[in-house]
């Protein structure tokens, strides 16, 4: 029996964040689907170790910092816990834990293929700069490099960053971007052939994630459910008044503690499997998150997408390429929901071919390899 082709993948799995933690889970699972021998580099970006998860949290809040690191610690308590868990479970991690450039060179990665993705590991304002081993720095001269559905999260590059990403980005022999206006800032700086590819967590079925929540039981009432990662006393109280409109019962998705004083049940930092669950069996979501629209889209769930301050371009080229523009939500004040159930036909059959387009890219990477290796 032949031996199955080995990828490393090197993506922002330790991040403390559903939509981070299933893109790695569903990216692994594409990958081996397609053949490969996966595993995923256990790579802590800089800031986002355990130890370093409230100082980020104290430097990003305007309160008394002693009591930020009170508040919040029942709640990393609970982060550690739940990712802990479901990256034990589900995830193929690498034998070492990398935190440095100087970590790869002690314990170098070996492997036929270097990726990177799926993810916003491009995304210089997200990631306070250019990260280099997220352009597979570590990976060896002349070896095998693809991205798969890496994000770049902007609408347009910074000048300082322009040259740099040009540079590490050319020895690539393969690149997928998750975002459609991805491909033109990347030809713009002179890196060209990159395919759009969705975001792996679309790229996996429904059923796909019905069996991930199947153990789960689902809230008995009808409920509208809130995902929120930016506070906003308007989205509050918005959601409160839909909840009303509509006769549903107002729950809440938690990912801290302190959530639990906004208004609606509060289900507080569920398990990754009951995330998922609660999307699936919602009866509206509203929400400000690229994976809640996405959850949203991929399990037919009715839905409002409220546009964050930053980084809403996935969400917008997600509603774009669904035909589904008509779900952001443009003001406040719109309480005209429409009456008929939304038609998800022009998504469903666009997830179709975007699933399709992603099977032949990774084809793609295969006959290249196979003729790079001979």
């Amino acid at each position: 029996m032949r031996k199955k082709t080995t990828v490393s993948v090197i993506t922002l799995n330790s991040v403390k964040n559903y939509g981070s933690v299933l893109q790695t889970f569903a990216t692994q699972s594409i990958l081996q689907n397609a053949g490969f021998d996966v595993s995923i580099v256990n790579y802590i970006k800089p800031g986002s170790s355990d130890r370093d998860l409230t100082k980020t949290w104290i430097k990003n809040s305007d309160k008394n910092p002693f009591i930020v690191g009170i508040v919040l610690q029942p709640t990393i308590i609970r982060w550690k816990h739940v990712f802990g868990n479901f990256t034990k479970k589900y995830l193929k991690l690498s034998r070492y834990k990398y935190e440095t450039e100087e970590d790869f060179r002690i314990h170098p990665v070996r492997t036929d293929a270097y990726c990177v993705g799926s993810d916003q590991v491009w995304n210089s304002s997200w990631n306070h700069g250019i990260v280099r081993p997220f352009y597979l720095s570590y990976a060896p001269d002349n070896s095998f490099k693809f991205s798969f559905s890496s994000s770049i999260g902007k609408s347009e590059f910074e000048d300082w960053e322009k040259n740099d990403t040009r540079q590490l980005l050319r020895s690539f022999n393969r690149i997928s971007v998750r975002e459609d206006n991805a491909v033109r800032l990347l030809d713009e700086i002179g890196v060209h052939d990159s395919v759009h590819i969705i975001d792996p967590t679309l790229l996996e079925t429904a059923t796909f994630w019905n069996q991930l929540s199947e153990t789960v039981t689902p809230i008995e009432e009808d409920y509208l459910l809130i995902y929120q990662l930016n506070s906003s006393h308007k989205f509050d109280e918005y959601a409160e008044k839909v909840s009303k409109q509509m006769g549903l019962k107002l729950v809440r998705l938690c990912t801290r503690y302190d959530q639990a004083l906004k208004p609606g049940k509060a289900v507080l930092v569920p398990s990754v499997e009951q995330f998922v669950c609660l999307f699936q069996n919602a009866k509206l979501v509203l929400t400000d998150s690229f994976h809640g629209t996405a959850f949203s889209v991929n399990f037919n769930t009715p839905f409002i997408s409220i546009y964050p301050d930053h980084f809403s371009s996935r969400i917008d080229s997600l509603l774009r390429l669904t035909g589904l523009e008509h779900q952001k939500l443009s003001k406040f004040s719109d309480y005209d929901l429409p009456e008929e159930k939304i038609d998800f036909t022009t998504a469903n059959t666009f997830l179709a071919d975007q699933r399709q387009k992603a099977d032949d890219f990774l084809e793609s990477v295969k006959s290249d390899l196979a003729r790079v290796s001979d």
